[in-house]
């Protein structure tokens, strides 16, 4: 071993050592032969998540039956966990809602919005953002038509310049999600409202790594999902949030069951519940509910800042290793050099980006790919450490050295990349 690579194995332990939040490591069940660096796209299992499903399965569904609605409280589960993601994305309770996905979400919040920009149409937002975002703005201007819904893209570079007295809705993912490129959200919100405009943030790639100030940002509304950092499973419930002062003119367009003011009246009838209560639709998942709320308490004692100067520890020190071991030219980074501009990710684009990442997987280190050409490291700073980020790092310089990347095998992309 050479003497930078023994240093940076020794300074990781250090790091390590000293880490505030190490804690939180020991709620999650890893694979001992894994690193995991996705957490961008799929949280691991918490123990408390295995523990809640086994109770509500076993007990509260098994033996409780359909009297766990009023006795385990299962009617109240979108709200309270709503709540306790509010904590979270700084946000007072009876704002946030978790139901349904970000793409029906995303839907409501649309089609509540436009009538409250006094007949302005046009929704504003980046090429590069989350394309469910923009079929979603596609889909409702193809079912309403353009004199009402009509999406303009432009350059992330050029969002804020492009707001003007036209601009009815700004639409806008807070971290892009293959850059993980920041938006200075309060700086976008401020000339959004100078204007008249509404703006819509989709915290996907926020909620759980970054600080999210929802309400001292003055934001209007917002959606996000609970299955990257918030760790709480595959196709989780996402959630919603709908400001205080709007929420009494706002009124999302899928009157359904649960967002009555009387559910259990059944009365033929719509009248829509108060307060964000009326942005549920149908009956809530309560599984995948319950496995939300038990995810959420990995945050335990964790405070959202020390998080964050962890995650941006762990990603300079990949920055770090990967210039020592002379790597840079070879992965060319595409996330902001300046940590403060970025969220809890590295990108970096690459010919045979895909190679490296199936590479990666192969020899335990689970990282992701997205098209065209982009490895992305995410990094979760409950449970990775930085002992992790060097073996990641050196592991990535013997994949370039030993042209594992480009296998014939990884010619042939997986169905879900």
């Amino acid at each position: 071993m050479t003497v930078a690579k023994k240093w940076c194995l020794t300074e990781a332990q250090r790091r390590d050592a000293a880490d505030p939040i190490a804690f939180a490591r020991a709620r999650f069940s890893l694979p001992k032969d894994r690193i995991y660096f996705d957490g961008n796209s799929l949280g691991p299992l918490s123990h408390a998540v295995r523990q809640r499903i086994a109770e509500v399965t076993a007990q509260q569904w098994g033996e409780d039956l359909i009297t766990s609605w009023n006795a385990h409280q299962w009617i109240d589960l979108p709200k309270r966990v709503g709540n306790r993601i509010g904590r979270l994305i700084g946000a007072s309770p009876g704002q946030v809602l978790c139901c349904d996905s970000i793409s029906i979400n995303l839907f409501k919040l649309l089609a509540g919005a436009l009538p409250m920009v006094r007949g302005k149409r046009q929704v504003l937002s980046t090429q590069d953002n989350f394309p469910t975002d923009l079929y979603m703005v596609q889909g409702l201007s193809h079912l309403i038509g353009q004199h009402a819904c009509r999406l303009d893209l432009v350059e992330e570079s050029a969002l804020l310049e492009e707001i003007n007295d036209d601009t009815g809705i700004v639409l806008v993912t807070e971290v892009n999600f293959r850059t993980g490129r920041r938006i200075s959200i309060p700086e976008l919100v401020a000339k959004a409202h100078a204007h008249g405009a509404l703006v819509i943030v989709d915290l996907a790639h926020s909620a759980g790594a970054v600080p999210v100030h929802l309400e001292a940002w003055a934001v209007d509304f917002a959606v996000g999902c609970t299955y990257k950092y918030l760790n709480g499973g595959p196709g989780a419930p996402a959630f919603v949030y709908v400001a205080k002062r709007h929420q009494q003119q706002f009124q999302q367009p899928l009157f359904g069951w649960l967002g009555h003011a009387q559910p259990f009246d059944f009365s033929p009838h719509y009248e829509g519940a108060e307060g964000i209560s009326q942005l549920l639709t149908g009956t809530p998942p309560i599984i995948s509910l319950a496995a939300v709320d038990a995810a959420l308490d990995a945050f335990q004692d964790v405070d959202i800042r020390v998080l964050r100067e962890k995650s941006l520890g762990l990603s300079e020190y990949f920055l770090l290793g990967l210039g020592l071991l002379e790597l840079e030219e070879q992965l060319r980074l595409i996330s902001p050099r300046a940590a403060e501009h970025r969220g809890s990710q590295l990108s970096f684009a690459h010919d045979d980006a895909y190679g490296i990442c199936q590479a990666l997987i192969e020899r335990g280190i689970i990282a992701d790919f997205r098209a065209p050409n982009v490895l992305r490291i995410g990094f979760a700073p409950l449970y990775n450490t930085y002992e992790e980020v060097w073996q990641t790092v050196e592991t990535i310089g013997e994949v370039l050295a030993a042209k594992e990347h480009q296998d014939p095998r990884w010619q042939t992309r997986n169905a879900v990349t």
